[in-house]
C-alpha cells in the first residue's frame, strides 16, 4: 500500500534536487570551512554561498545569518543570548504568546527558575495575538518579546507587523520563530520588523539538522555555543557545509515555486475545512479560517480521541498527526489548543493534516472516503 503523506508541518521529504546538490560535499568537496587550504576553502566557498542566498530570500544582510541545526537551536540561542546581555542592564521580563513552539516555552521557563518574570500573552479563539496584549504587558525591565510568525499547529499567522510596530516604539528586541512560513509564504525581515527570527530546511523540504537564526545589525546577543569562532564567533563548532548547500537548493526552488504551491495548497486545504465538517457531524475547525498557512487544516471531532483516529488512518495508509511532533506521547493537552479555549476532551480530539508539494487532489479524495467512516465507527 503506498503510503499518503499529510504531515508535511512536522517535516517534509528533501527534494531530489537538494540532495543531488549536497552529495559532493560527503566526500569529494568534503573539507573543513575553517580550514585554510583548497579544499577547505571550497567549502567555505559554498557555505558563504548558502549564506548569501539565504540572506537575499528573507531581505536580510549576509553577516546576519548564523547557522545552526535547526530553529530549536536558533529559539533557544535567541532567548539565552538576549537573557545574558539584559542581565547586565538590569532587565528580567519576557513576553511570551502562549500558543508559542516548546523551543521557546521551555528556554523562558527556565528562566524562570533562575528568576526571570515571563507573561504569558493570551490569544482569542483563533489563536491570534492583539498587539495591544503586548503593549499592556511591558514593563521598563522588559528585555525581549517572542511570538511565531505562524502555528505549527492550527496555521493561524499572526499580525507580526502590528506587534513589531509595539516592539520598536519601545525599542525591545523581537524574535520570531519562522519555522512554518519560510518558503512556504514571503518572510521579509524588513517588512515584518523583527530584531531575530529562526528557521529549519527540513520544513521547506531541505535537509534536517540545518537551519539558521537571522540577527539584525546592531542586536546585542551572546554566543551560544563556545569553543571556536565559527559563525562570526557566534555559534562555534564544525560548519555543517552539505547541510548548508542542501538549505540554499531548497531556498532556490521555494523561490520558483511558492505562489503557485501556495494557490493550489489553499485550494485543497480549503476543500478540506469545507468539506470534513459537511461529512462528520461534531466537527469543529480549528485556528483562523482564512489568516492561516495555506498548507493547514486542524479539526476536532466530538466522541473520538486523535489518537485512536490516527492510528485508524495509519491503518489506511494515511500519516497524519495531532499536532506539534515536539510533544507527541505527551499525556497533557495541547497547549495551544487549550490556549484556544478548547477542554481536554477537544483537545485531545484533535486532528491536523498538513498538505505539501507533493500532495494531489487525489489524496484529498481518499482522505474524504476513509474519514467519515473511521470517525463514525469509533464513535460507536
Amino acid at each position: 500500500m503506498n503510503k499518503i503523506y499529510f504531515d508535511y508541518a512536522s517535516t517534509t521529504p528533501t527534494d531530489p534536487a537538494a540532495i543531488e546538490a549536497m552529495a559532493p560535499y560527503f566526500y569529494e568537496k568534503f573539507g573543513n570551512a575553517s580550514s585554510p587550504h583548497a579544499i577547505g576553502q571550497e567549502a567555505l566557498a559554498a557555505l558563504e554561498e548558502a549564506r548569501e542566498t539565504l540572506a537575499r530570500f528573507i531581505n536580510a544582510k549576509p553577516q546576519e545569518i548564523v547557522f545552526n541545526s535547526g530553529a530549536t537551536e536558533g529559539n533557544n540561542h535567541a532567548i539565552s543570548g538576549i537573557a545574558y546581555r539584559a542581565m547586565d542592564r538590569g532587565c528580567d521580563h519576557i513576553i511570551v504568546s502562549s500558543v508559542e513552539h516548546h523551543s521557546v516555552i521551555e528556554p523562558v521557563e527556565l528562566l524562570r527558575d533562575s528568576g526571570f518574570k515571563i507573561t504569558f500573552v493570551p490569544v482569542d479563539a483563533d489563536g491570534l495575538v492583539n498587539p495591544e496584549k503586548i503593549e499592556e504587558a511591558i514593563t521598563d525591565k522588559t528585555m525581549l518579546i517572542c511570538v511565531m510568525h505562524a502555528s505549527n499547529e492550527i496555521g493561524t499567522i499572526q499580525p507580526i507587523q502590528d506587534i513589531s510596530a509595539v516592539t520598536k516604539k519601545y525599542n525591545i528586541p523581537f524574535l520570531v520563530d519562522a519555522c512554518q512560513t519560510v518558503g512556504h509564504i514571503p518572510v521579509d525581515v524588513a517588512e515584518l520588523g523583527c530584531d531575530l527570527l529562526s528557521l529549519s530546511a527540513h520544513k521547506f523540504y531541505g535537509p534536517k539538522g540545518i537551519g539558521a537564526l537571522y540577527i539584525r545589525e546592531g542586536t546585542d546577543v551572546s554566543s551560544f555555543l563556545l569553543g571556536g569562532d565559527q559563525e562570526r564567533s557566534r555559534r562555534a563548532s564544525t560548519q555543517n557545509v552539505s547541510g548548508a548547500v542542501g538549505l540554499c537548493e531548497a531556498i532556490k526552488i521555494s523561490q520558483k515555486k511558492m505562489d503557485e504551491e501556495a494557490v493550489y495548497q489553499s485550494k485543497l486545504r480549503d476543500r478540506l475545512l469545507k468539506e470534513v465538517p459537511t461529512l462528520i457531524d461534531g466537527t469543529k475547525i480549528n485556528g483562523h479560517l482564512t489568516k492561516r498557512l495555506p498548507n493547514n487544516a486542524h479539526f476536532s471531532f466530538d466522541g473520538v480521541t486523535g489518537e485512536s483516529v490516527l492510528m485508524r488512518l495509519d491503518m489506511e495508509g494515511i500519516c497524519a498527526s495531532m499536532g506539534s511532533a515536539c510533544t507527541a506521547g505527551s499525556m497533557e493537552a495541547s497547549h495551544v489548543l487549550r490556549a484556544i479555549g478548547l477542554n481536554d476532551d477537544q483537545a485531545f480530539a484533535a486532528l491536523r493534516i498538513t498538505l505539501g508539494r507533493w500532495t494531489t487532489d487525489e489524496h484529498i479524495d481518499y482522505l474524504l472516503e476513509k474519514l467519515p467512516g473511521i470517525v463514525k465507527e469509533l464513535r460507536v
